[in-house]
């Protein structure tokens, strides 16, 4: 119960009976010795030692002629009584305790008393000997999970002071010249940290410290090493086609990663525009469908794994294109023969399959006439189906196999005569002109965003 008892005064002396050196002036040393005066004792557990702090008990002073108590101290290895030094004093006989709070962990003080009257001191008390507890050491055992996508995780065994209130997380890569304070937990049971955010495949060494509810810290415990989850392999080898109609396949070499997940297919208009994720797969093969001839597509292929990592693609781009339209044809005659115009034309693409005409017929300054005519075969056309006084202008169109339709050939023109009367007997002249090429509009892709996406070939 004396210990409990001195204890307790200990923790509130800490507060309001502390004294320290230089706040009281110093007594006279040179008064006289009365060795009628008590002498100081510390009690039979009079002297109590903590990490930043020591603590003293006497038996109670009840000489009236008492006036002070003066504290002695020395910190040298030697406690001889003649290095002992004036350190502080109580200005009250009835003072029975006394803590020193400015004293390093496991460092060796001595200390003596003695008391004062207004003319004379008493004899200087025996020296105690006391030795402050080493630094409050960290968890006993600590350990790290290793491989965390972005992730670490330390856990360690809760430590058995029950005057730890706190944890404090400590962090350092291999680049850092000094531990950074990353974070605190609150409780003395608790025994996990997650840190999050972290670098891909990278290194981090983490340590822990503890706090007491007086404010010591404790050393740092051992120095644990986790290794964050590297990123997937990245895809090596893309193949895309650039000979479909309307279509542009893509398949690369599938991905040897233990956990994968899918793959993101990301799709620009130029290698190094923006590229939008087009398609979440499972297999290693899309046909992106495309309304256009000729579209130029650049494609990128990531793989993702089950923690949602996602491998690096922007190294790797490859163009894709559909199957481009054939070449238009070369029209090299048209001619009124009286009765009838004939188109002839030369096969530039053997893509060529057959041929569609465009025919537009104008009478007036207003009035004209627009009639195709499709699925034309070989190269010759012959118009029985014309007017006097009628101007003519005819296009040819290519399509090949897959329905795809060429741009326009140049323009041949026909005038026929305003009546038989006026027909001469040589042939009209073909009069050609300067191709007036025509894009058709570019239809809006036909690929859905990628959230609404169905996984193909599952």
């Amino acid at each position: 119960m004396r210990k409990l008892h001195l204890s307790i005064l200990l923790s509130a002396s800490l507060l309001i009976l502390s004294g320290c050196g230089g706040l009281t002036p110093s007594p006279n040393e040179q008064k006289k010795v009365d060795a009628t005066l008590p002498v100081v004792t510390l009690t039979q557990s009079g002297v109590i030692t903590d990490m930043t702090s020591v603590a003293f008990e006497w038996k109670s002073v009840a000489d009236p002629r008492v006036k002070s108590i003066g504290v002695y101290r020395t910190s040298a290895s030697d406690t001889n009584q003649s290095e002992l030094t004036y350190y502080d004093t109580l200005n009250s006989r009835f003072r029975t305790h006394y803590v020193d709070s400015d004293v390093k962990p496991d460092t060796r003080y001595s200390y003596a008393f003695r008391v004062f009257t207004k003319e004379s001191q008493g004899k200087l008390s025996k020296v105690y000997k006391v030795n402050t507890k080493p630094v409050l050491q960290s968890v006993a055992w600590i350990h790290s999970i290793t491989g965390l996508p972005r992730s670490a995780k330390i856990i360690w065994r809760p430590h058995t002071n029950k005057r730890v209130e706190k944890y404090i997380i400590e962090r350092k890569t291999l680049e850092d010249e000094e531990w950074e304070t990353i974070d605190t937990l609150d409780g003395r049971l608790n025994a996990e940290y997650i840190d999050g955010d972290l670098a891909d495949n990278h290194v981090y060494m983490y340590r822990v410290r503890v706090k007491t509810y007086d404010g010591i810290v404790s050393t740092p415990s051992q120095i644990v090493k986790v290794v964050t989850k590297p990123l997937p392999q990245s895809v090596t080898h893309i193949e895309v086609s650039k000979n479909l109609p309307k279509k542009i396949q893509i398949a690369w070499v599938p991905t040897q990663q233990k956990d994968f997940s899918r793959y993101y297919l990301y799709r620009s208009d130029s290698v190094d525009g923006n590229y939008e994720l087009i398609a979440k797969l499972h297999n290693p093969t899309f046909t992106d469908t495309v309304d256009e001839d000729g579209a130029r597509y650049f494609y990128r292929v990531s793989v993702v794994d089950k923690d949602g990592l996602e491998s690096e693609h922007e190294k790797l781009s490859v163009m894709g294109m559909t199957l481009a339209k054939p070449t238009p044809p070369a029209v090299f005659d048209a001619k009124y023969t009286g009765t009838s115009i004939v188109l002839q034309w030369s096969k530039v693409d053997p893509r060529s399959k057959s041929y569609q005409i465009k025919r537009e017929a104008k009478k007036g300054w207003f009035d004209t006439q627009t009639k195709w005519f499709k699925n034309v075969q070989g190269t010759q056309f012959v118009d029985k189906q014309v007017e006097l006084g009628t101007t003519y202008t005819y296009t040819v169109y290519s399509v090949d196999a897959h329905g795809i339709v060429s741009n326009p050939s140049m323009n041949a023109i026909v005038v026929t005569p305003e009546s038989q009367e006026t027909i001469a007997p040589q042939e009209s002249q073909t009069q050609p002109q300067q191709v007036q090429k025509s894009t058709p509009a570019q239809e809006q892709q036909s690929v859905a965003p990628a959230e609404e996406l169905e996984l193909n070939n599952l």
